[in-house]
């Protein structure tokens, strides 16, 4: 008998929601920034225990938000439609930051939603908190709308997560694997190291340039001595952004891109030649076809 099913991640942006995807696979599914509204997309990172015959597909949602553009509209229906779509919920608290009005907004919305997901609450970065801090949230998190269960963990250092894993495993139904086994993820790999490119900016970039920037990546190619090409461009809206991207001499760019080749080359195990340039797409976030074509639903 096996077990699978999707386990739709809440919470609010910046809590830790892709570090525990990507913990949890043990492989880098999702991009980690400490900049909220780092996920734009529902990621789905796959993990399969053979032995004990279960498959997790946490999907990696959006931070619920309130929308203020046809970008984030479509993230917040997104993240609606899977959640409504999932076998159980897995709501993602700051446990540095506590309760807040947001968490409650979230567990509250899935009571609302309809149908009565099994919900589970992941009180995360409690290597940060001492006990004096934690045992209160803990409490309070327990008291929300809706959740069934609460787990400490520290999606960073590995805390709690095997205990909060073998829960999620038998919670999902009864059934056959939803993906191949060796599987890791559903992105493709232009998505995946475009987004590997994206997390560069987000971490060297000021407020005004990371929730304007997107990533595109146009070719990849590889040599028969094993060295692979990636050809990308770095959307901004203005000249002003374009300029801030470049940076005196061209060093802002060069920054970006020895950064991102780095994680390029981890990520295929193979020397990487990145041809990057930053282009402007003028309101790109309400361009409902480009979106339609950059797979943001």
């Amino acid at each position: 008998m096996t077990r699978a099913g999707f386990i739709g991640l809440a919470g609010r942006p910046n809590v830790g929601k892709s570090t525990l995807v990507n913990a949890i696979v043990g492989s880098r599914v999702a991009i980690v920034s400490m900049r909220p509204q780092t996920t734009r997309r529902a990621i789905r990172g796959i993990h399969t225990d053979l032995e004990a015959g279960r498959q997790l597909v946490l999907v990696d949602l959006p931070g619920v938000q309130r929308p203020r553009d046809v970008l984030t509209e479509r993230m917040q229906k997104r993240v609606e439609r899977e959640l409504a779509d999932s076998d159980l919920a897995l709501i993602v608290i700051n446990g540095e930051e506590g309760i807040g009005p947001g968490d409650r907004f979230i567990a509250r919305a899935l009571v609302e939603a309809g149908s009565r997901l099994p919900t589970i609450c992941a009180v995360n970065k409690v290597d940060r908190t001492g006990p004096n801090e934690l045992v209160p949230v803990l409490a309070e998190a327990a008291e929300l709308d809706g959740v069934d269960e609460v787990f400490p963990i520290s999606a960073r250092d590995g805390e709690g997560l095997e205990a909060l894993v073998e829960r999620l495993g038998e919670l999902v139904p009864e059934g056959p694997y939803l993906y191949p086994p060796e599987d890791h993820s559903d992105q493709s790999s232009e998505l995946l190291l475009a987004e590997l490119i994206r997390e560069q900016v987000l971490n060297r970039t000021r407020e005004e340039i990371p929730h304007s920037v997107e990533v595109s990546v146009k070719d990849i190619t590889e040599r028969e001595d094993g060295l692979i090409t990636v050809v990308a461009e770095i959307w901004a809206e203005t000249e002003s952004q374009k300029g801030i991207l470049i940076g005196k001499g061209g060093a802002k760019v060069e920054e970006i891109g020895a950064g991102a080749r780095r994680s390029l080359e981890a990520e295929l195990g193979a020397k990487v030649h990145l041809d990057l340039k930053i282009r402007v797409r003028s309101h790109w976030r309400r361009d409902e076809d480009l979106l339609d074509r950059l797979g943001i639903e």
